[in-house]
């Protein structure tokens, strides 16, 4: 599908001042995933596209950001920010500044990302209507760890809050009490957060991507499979996978459009715009499902501002129905243009 770019745009893209990227990247280097591969891919192809840029990298002070967009007076800005103060609980408070000097933005609102970025919360609120999620229990920081007798092994340790897979390995996968503990003491420590411990589902790891604010649409299912792995080892997709590419070709990790029946894909469709709604989600999200063998999916994750890199699975799911890169960040203009604020 072809692009043409309808209106010029002045558009800040915000983001962390440690993955401000380079003017310029050759393919060799963005194949091996830099930190900033994001960054680059959608300022670069916004710049390609006719619109005027301004990158604004922050840390820890919401006046730089002030004083940014005062200063080149933008028409929307483009959030690639995923924490603040090194907290991924934060970035909600960032949108909600923009929302405070009337400053229109793309992706999720405040209320979505503090529902979603929360992963025990979202899944106390989805098992509440009914929604299927593995069962779960939150270790909090600084208390001794005890397993509640309805989990059972094997379970799956994790950040409650920290995205991109971090502190997810083989070793997050325990089989007992003392393995348990042990890994819910090194999520501590690794991430500074709460852990969540969730029941293990085996089966296909299928993301969908979900747009809009009020009219909703879903991009094709994405399937992660993992080719090469040793007998016996849990399919998880580990920081290592998500980060390494040497590593993913070691494995065998592949994504693609993922093969349902019809029926299962009307199923998937309908239950991700009712998860995107329950936990008002707007803009854009990756909701992250494992699919048994008996047919029932379990969401595992809802990630509002998912990876838009070019060549990503949100990025390729959207171009396999139809929309080209430069059509998909232009769409996630548009409804950061039209998205109205909660009153």
């Amino acid at each position: 599908m072809s692009f043409k770019l309808k209106k010029k745009l002045r558009v800040a893209v915000l983001i962390h001042e440690a993955l401000m990227p380079p003017e310029q990247a050759d393919e060799a280097e963005l194949k091996q995933l830099p930190r900033w591969k994001t960054e680059y891919d959608v300022i670069s192809t916004l710049r390609r596209m006719g619109h005027e840029v301004f990158p604004i990298g922050h840390h820890d002070e919401l006046g730089d950001i002030r004083r940014a967009l005062d200063e080149h007076k933008p028409q929307v800005t483009f959030n690639l920010i995923e924490e603040f103060l090194d907290n991924a609980l934060f970035d909600q408070h960032v949108v909600s500044f923009l929302e405070l000097t009337k400053q229109k933005y793309t992706g999720c609102n405040p209320r979505g990302l503090t529902l979603a970025r929360d992963k025990g919360l979202s899944k106390k609120i989805l098992a509440y209507h009914r929604i299927p999620v593995p069962g779960f229990a939150v270790f909090p920081m600084g208390r001794k760890v005890r397993r509640p007798r309805r989990l059972t092994f094997p379970l799956l340790v994790k950040s409650v809050s920290e995205e991109g897979s971090a502190g997810i390995a083989r070793a997050s996968v325990v089989n007992d009490d003392e393995k348990l503990s042990e890994r819910v003491e090194f999520i501590h420590r690794l991430t500074n957060t709460h852990a969540i411990v969730e029941q293990y589902i085996g089966g296909r790891e299928i993301y969908v991507g979900v747009i809009g604010n009020q009219l909703l649409q879903t991009y094709a299912p994405w399937e992660l499979s993992i080719s090469k792995l040793p007998e016996g080892v849990p399919n998880i997709a580990t920081g290592k996978m998500k980060w390494d590419a040497k590593y993913q070709e070691k494995v065998g990790l592949s994504t693609g459009a993922s093969e349902l029946a019809p029926e299962l894909q009307k199923k998937l469709e309908r239950l991700s715009k009712r998860i995107y709604r329950t936990l008002f989600l707007s803009g854009y999200a990756r909701l992250d499902y494992r699919l048994t063998e008996d047919g029932q999916f379990y969401l595992l994750e809802a990630n509002p501002n998912p990876n838009i890199a070019f060549g990503d699975d949100f990025a390729d799911s959207a171009a396999h129905s139809g929309l080209s890169y430069e059509a998909l960040l232009q769409k996630i203009i548009t409804l950061g243009l039209s998205y109205q604020s909660a009153p």
